[in-house]
């Protein structure tokens, strides 16, 4: 999520990953709950792709990413919250090794979030279709 800059699968992926994104930054408060493996954002993952979510390689980068943050799946908390454990436990080196299998690593995007959030900073807004 920190990485999100408006690229994605789909028209449709990227409308829904927008709509999360942008209403966590609006109410950092917001709850979420720590998942392993297939969220609400693979729900719009498009059908005439070959979804990627249920690879095993996505439930281990997740546990390995919850564990990093000292956090467990089912675990309810809000997105600043998430935030301020990323900004204590996690440095933009640990991307490439958390995220290496992950299409969109190379990109530099959530190393970029996780910099930003470190630094206090907000994320940047993604306009969303015809916006």
């Amino acid at each position: 999520m920190l990485g999100y800059r408006g690229m994605g699968y789909s028209k449709e992926f990227c409308e829904n990953m927008t709509g999360v994104y942008e209403t966590l930054r609006a109410h950092p408060e917001t709850v979420i709950r720590v998942v392993l493996g297939p969220d609400d954002l693979c729900a719009a993952f498009p059908a005439d792709q070959v979804a990627h979510c249920e690879n095993r390689t996505v439930y281990d980068r997740d546990a390995e990413i919850v564990a990093k943050l000292g956090l467990q799946a089912g675990m309810e908390l809000s997105w600043s919250a998430v935030c301020g454990k990323v900004a204590a436990q996690v440095t933009p080196g640990d991307i490439g090794h958390l995220c290496a299998t992950c299409r969109w690593e190379p990109y530099g995007v959530c190393a970029d979030g996780v910099r930003i959030i470190r630094e206090g900073g907000e994320l940047p807004a993604v306009k969303r279709a015809g916006e």
